[in-house]
């Protein structure tokens, strides 16, 4: 037994082979009512399999990382994933890349690009660049990519700047002795000026990297200067690989992702998922993909953007209907019987605050084995009074494998 027995230990040695779970994440799908005494996203939508599902399930709110603190996307799946967010700190730009499918090495520090427009004055009107095409995306990185690939070679760096999706791009900058701990250009807000690198590590590579990293953004917003939407862009979660435990050596079980945007991917890679490839961008694509694979895993996880960017553009009725297409496959779920299901989000991304939030997270456990608790219907004020009450979303893969069988006893 090793000096300190962590909870993954535990976990590894007490796994055994049992049913398969899928973990069913509806991105921000917490919500808020958009005026007093009304009802939230998750409220308003009909969903009749969802509240089935609660009836018979147990349902409650989960913590992504700690109370009252706002959860980025990367640490909130990490969390549902079960490592906590506040130990294992990861990057989005190294999300994004393995995303992406790029292979990052020790040298690597990653950063996920935002192409942003701005205004005479260099101050931002809109981050995301009016989220323009993929195509437009490709054809802009490839610009940079030209432009500035060789600029910091006097430097021994070499830099690969990588289309992702929409306004999304990867930046990585490769060579010995980088590192630190670096701040982001992004101010968050519209109406104000990016902000410079800065290193808060106060080493040598710290320093090193902020000023290398500074240099290509000067470089690389003068040559989007001319461009009529993306004229600008800002990094943001520059980091490098941490070299997470893997998922399947701590849980015994295979895991499969089914994600359409390739963060998603990116943060389950990390922690050893085999990532689906499929067609669509539909839950009843993501769906189509499960049933394909059903017999090749033993733990599934499907994410639904959407959600999300409905909550974050503020458009209430377009998040009420992407919840509502989830609702509609959730019996071709079922009908794969499996052993658990978990449906939830990573975190909360209220229309009426156009952002991600603090506010915890309606959760729903559903298994054969499952005891039933008060709720009937699946929303924010149920989930309040069901029985898993207000949890740290660490707990869920715990809870999912009790439910599937997949723990042993432990002790006589």
């Amino acid at each position: 037994m090793p000096s300190v027995f962590t909870e993954f230990d535990l976990m590894t040695e007490l796994h055994q082979p049992g049913d398969k779970i899928v973990l069913l994440i509806l991105d921000g799908l917490g919500g808020l009512p958009m005026e007093a005494g009304g009802l939230t996203e998750l409220e308003t939508a009909i969903t009749p399999h969802l509240d089935r599902l609660a009836s018979e399930g147990m349902t409650g709110l989960s913590v992504p990382i700690r109370t009252g603190i706002e959860p980025g996307s990367g640490p909130a799946h990490l969390s549902l994933f079960s490592y906590d967010p506040v130990r294992y700190e990861i990057g989005r730009g190294v999300l994004e890349s393995l995303g992406i499918g790029f292979a990052l090495t020790a040298d690597d520090i990653a950063a996920r690009g935002n192409f942003a427009s701005v205004d005479a004055e260099g101050f931002i009107t809109d981050r995301r660049a009016g989220r323009i095409s993929s195509e437009e995306c490709v054809r802009l990185c490839a610009k940079l990519q030209a432009a500035t690939g060789e600029m910091l070679a006097d430097e021994g760096v070499q830099i690969f700047v990588e289309p992702v999706k929409e306004h999304r791009f990867v930046l990585v900058i490769r060579g010995e002795g980088l590192g630190g701990a670096l701040t982001e250009t992004d101010p968050l807000a519209t109406g104000k000026q990016p902000l410079p690198v800065t290193d808060t590590s106060g080493t040598p590579e710290g320093e090193r990297s902020a000023r290398l990293i500074n240099r290509w953004v000067d470089a690389a917003r003068q040559v989007l200067a001319d461009e009529p939407k993306a004229n600008s862009l800002n990094l943001r979660g520059l980091a490098k690989d941490p070299g997470l435990p893997r998922f399947p050596d701590i849980y015994g079980m295979r895991a499969a992702a089914i994600a359409v945007y390739p963060m998603y991917k990116g943060v389950a890679s990390l922690v050893g998922m085999e990532i689906v490839e499929f067609e669509g961008d539909r839950p009843s694509h993501e769906i189509d993909a499960l049933e394909q694979v059903w017999d090749d895993y033993d733990f599934f996880f499907i994410h639904v953007k959407k959600t999300d960017s409905y909550g974050e553009d503020g458009n209430f009725d377009a998040k009420v209907h992407e919840i509502e297409a989830v609702d509609a496959v959730i019996p071709r779920i079922l009908a794969l019987q499996p052993g658990a299901l978990i449906v939830t989000g990573d975190h909360s991304t209220p229309a009426k605050m156009r952002s991600h939030s603090f506010h915890p997270v309606p959760t729903l456990l559903w298994s054969p084995r499952a005891r039933p608790d008060t709720t009937t219907d699946f929303g924010e004020r149920s989930c309040v009074a069901g029985g898993m009450g207000i949890f740290h979303a660490t707990n869920l893969i715990p809870q999912a494998m009790g439910h599937a069988g997949r723990l042993k006893r432990i002790g006589a």
